[in-house]
Order: C-alpha cells, then sequence, then structure tokens
C-alpha cells in the first residue's frame, strides 16, 4: 500500500528531472532552427528571428516549469528536499539578461584618457591604471594619518572642566559651541558623501578617497561625542544646537540647501545644469562649509590648547584639523579637475555664484564669530577673526581661479599655519605624536 508521502513522491516532478527538462528543450529547440534552416534556405530574416524568439520563449517556459518543481516539494508536507540540489537548481534557472548588458559594456579594459571626473562610461570597477595620481596619494596618506578619539588623554580637561575657576564663562561658552556646531557639520559633511557625492564622481580612485574621507568624518563625530561624554556635558544641549542657536542653525541650514537635489535617488548629471549644481554641492561642502565654517572653531580651540587649556580637546581637534586640511586639498583639486574636463560649465553666472557662495559662508561665520565672542577672550576678539575669515575666504577663491574680494586683510594667527604645517611638535612620551600611526587592535583566535 502506498503511503501519501510515496504518492506525493511519484506524482511529484523531482528537481532533477525538471532541471535536465530544460536542457532538452532548449536542445530541441536548437534542432528544429536548425533543420528550419537546411529545409527552407531561403527563409527571410524575419522567419528567422520569429524562430529564434519561439525557442527563446520555449527556454523560458522551461525554467518557469524547473522553478515550480523546486517549490512544490518545498511546500509539501512531509518531503525533504536536498539544500544542494534545491541550490543548482536555482543557479539553472537564474535569469542572466539583467546584468548582461553592463557586462558587456565594460567588457574592454579601461584606458587612463577613458577616466572622467564625471559622466563617464568606463568601468567604475577597474581602480587602475590611475589617471589622477594625486587623489591616491591623499587615500594613502589618509590611511597612513589614521587616529581614534580613545587615545587622546582627557584627564586634565576633565579636571578642569569640573573645577570652579579654571575657565571663564567665555571660554566654557567657546567649547560648548564648537562641540555642538562640529558634532552636526561632520554628519552633513558624511551624509552629503555618502547620499550625493560618491554615487556621482565617476572616477575610481577619487571615489576611493572618498571612502576614506566619509570614515574620518565619522571619526570626528565620534571625537565630538568623547569630549561630550568625557566632560558630562548636557547630551541633549550640545547635538541639538543647530536646532536652537540661531548662529549655529544658519551655518547647518546653508549647507543643507546644497546636498537636497542631489541626494535624491532620481537625481543624474549629464546636462550643464544638473553638472553645475554637482559643482555648486562640492564648492558648498569643500571650500565653505570644511574650508569655512570650520576655521573659527578650530582656532578658538586651538588658541585653548596653547594656554594650557583643554589640552585633550585641542590634541583632538588637531587631529581633527590635519584631516580636513586634506579634505579640502582633495576637494579643491576635484573641483579644478572638474573645471579642467568640462569647460563649459564654468561660466561667468557660474563663477559669480560661486563668489557669492565664498562670501556668503564668511559672514555667516564672522554672525558665528560675534556670537562665541561677545568679547575679548583667549588673545583674540570678533574683529580679529572678521580679518582671518577674510583672509581664508580670499584663500578659497582664488584656489579655485576667482579673483580676491578683500583686498589687503592679512592672517592674524600666523600661529594656525604654524600648527596645521608642522609636524611631530610633540613629545612622544607625553602624548600622542601627530605622523604617530596606530598598530592593529585585532587579536587572531
Amino acid at each position: 500500500m502506498l503511503s501519501w508521502d510515496e504518492f506525493n513522491a511519484e506524482e511529484a516532478p523531482s528537481t532533477t528531472t525538471a532541471i535536465r527538462s530544460v536542457a532538452g528543450v532548449q536542445a530541441r529547440a536548437q534542432i528544429q532552427a536548425e533543420e528550419t534552416r537546411v529545409a527552407a534556405p531561403a527563409v527571410t530574416e524575419r522567419a528567422q528571428a520569429a524562430l529564434e524568439q519561439a525557442a527563446i520563449a520555449a527556454a523560458a517556459a522551461a525554467r518557469a516549469q524547473a522553478a515550480a518543481a523546486v517549490a512544490a516539494p518545498a511546500a509539501a508536507p512531509g518531503v525533504a528536499l536536498d539544500p544542494l540540489e534545491q541550490a543548482i537548481a536555482s543557479l539553472e534557472t537564474l535569469d542572466v539578461d539583467a546584468g548582461r548588458a553592463e557586462l558587456e559594456e565594460s567588457a574592454q579594459r579601461v584606458k587612463v584618457d577613458d577616466k572622467r571626473m564625471i559622466n563617464c562610461r568606463a568601468d567604475l570597477n577597474q581602480l587602475v591604471p590611475f589617471k589622477y595620481d594625486w587623489a591616491w596619494q591623499k587615500y594613502l596618506d589618509g590611511c597612513a594619518n589614521h587616529w581614534m578619539p580613545q587615545e587622546v588623554n582627557m584627564n586634565a580637561d576633565i579636571a578642569l572642566w569640573k573645577g570652579k575657576t579654571g575657565l571663564t564663562d567665555d571660554e566654557r561658552l567657546i567649547v560648548k559651541r564648537s562641540l555642538g556646531f562640529f558634532s552636526t557639520a561632520d554628519s552633513l559633511v558624511a551624509n552629503n558623501l555618502v547620499l550625493a557625492v560618491y554615487r556621482l564622481i565617476t572616477n575610481p580612485e577619487c571615489r576611493q578617497y572618498i571612502l576614506r574621507q566619509a570614515f574620518e568624518e565619522a571619526i570626528h563625530t565620534h571625537a565630538y561625542q568623547y569630549c561630550i561624554e568625557s566632560l558630562a556635558m548636557d547630551e541633549g544641549e550640545i547635538f541639538n544646537m543647530y536646532h536652537e542657536v540661531p548662529s549655529v542653525a544658519k551655518k547647518a541650514s546653508w549647507g543643507l540647501k546644497y546636498t537636497r537635489e542631489l541626494s535624491d535617488p532620481n537625481f543624474r548629471t549629464g546636462t550643464r545644469e544638473t553638472d553645475q549644481a554637482l559643482l555648486k554641492n562640492l564648492i558648498a561642502y569643500y571650500c565653505c562649509l570644511e574650508g569655512i565654517f570650520f576655521y573659527c572653531g578650530f582656532t578658538q580651540i586651538l588658541s585653548m590648547g596653547r594656554r594650557n587649556k583643554m589640552t585633550g580637546t585641542s590634541e583632538q581637534f588637531q587631529y581633527i584639523l590635519r584631516d580636513e586640511s586634506m579634505h579640502l586639498n582633495f576637494g579643491i583639486d576635484m573641483i579644478n579637475q572638474i573645471k579642467l574636463e568640462n569647460p563649459q560649465l564654468w561660466t561667468d553666472k557660474m563663477k559669480e555664484e560661486a563668489t557669492q557662495m565664498i562670501l556668503q559662508a564668511a559672514q555667516l561665520e564672522i554672525e558665528y564669530a560675534r556670537d562665541t565672542m561677545p568679547r575679548g577672550v583667549l588673545g583674540m576678539n570678533a574683529a580679529m577673526m572678521e580679518e582671518y575669515l577674510q583672509f581664508i575666504a580670499n584663500r578659497r577663491l582664488v584656489q579655485i581661479g576667482l579673483p580676491e574680494q578683500f583686498k589687503g586683510v592679512k592672517n592674524p594667527f600666523p600661529w594656525m599655519s604654524e600648527i596645521m604645517d608642522l609636524r611631530k611638535e610633540k613629545n612622544f612620551f607625553e602624548t600622542r605624536v601627530t605622523e604617530y600611526q596606530t598598530g592593529g587592535a585585532l587579536t587572531w583566535e
């Protein structure tokens, strides 16, 4: 007597049988097509195409039958389907047509001249040969400069912050404002890189650096959180400052408007309008947000460190400034390369808009300086910071080929250039050398 399990096993076609049927149908279709060609050598191209379509349809029907055969035994109670057999059946019915066009388009070897910064049709997965050696070198430099926030000793900062007389109210305001803005700003930059810039830049070595930069932005956000947590600050107050403090909110809002359009998954470059939108985004984030908005806070915190106050926080900011300087240089190189390859984008109107963007950024940072320094503090005041930011704005304009807008301004804080340029200025046994590279932290078991 047959049981229901045996009955189902006999009636349901096995996976192997279904697979064989696919091959059988395809073979019969090919034989039929060949016989037709032999019997009727005068068959028109239209008739031949119809025969081929019929063969494809027959094969597709067989694949569907095999797929149903795979699913049916799994649904039948009491039938144990061999996992390997199921995997083989799934691969046999795999539709490769979907990726074939992309594979065929990128089948040829990429030549250096095929590479472009935007709107490139060459294979994005082929890293070499390099066209932009400077991008790859910056990636290597970024990896060599790796650091982590926990490596910085925060004990002195904790004692000073908890003390009653170690810091003035103005100095405390500077620390809070800086951590409040930067903790948001680096997240904005990282989101812009991941959601907009990476997708639209079509050069693999530049993409490699962008991935490194995105990771560094995550480290920076981690560093601010580490400082906030170490000093036992009100996290809600600090992290929501870009909502609640007008001078901080204006800077964040200004940056966000340049990424809304590009972060849309349907946004594509390829027209003058969309290519210019990408170029504006790069100017906003590299020249303005990282190249101007960060400099007031950096100067304030590093000036505090020079006075032996908040030395741990100052050291964190020094490492961050080193990273940001490299981000800025990479971004400017990328902007200038896009201009070089696409001169039609750099119109008089575009130049005027780029100039206005940098001037607006400088003015927003000046307002932030006045907000954070209502009185003289740390050997500086708002007027000195205004001149410094105008000096920085001139540099950003010149770096992307635009004329200076602030005549005769000088750098009132030459020590900032020394901090950015000088290496190994620390005693190795007192604190971490700025060029020191961390070893692997993994354990192999």
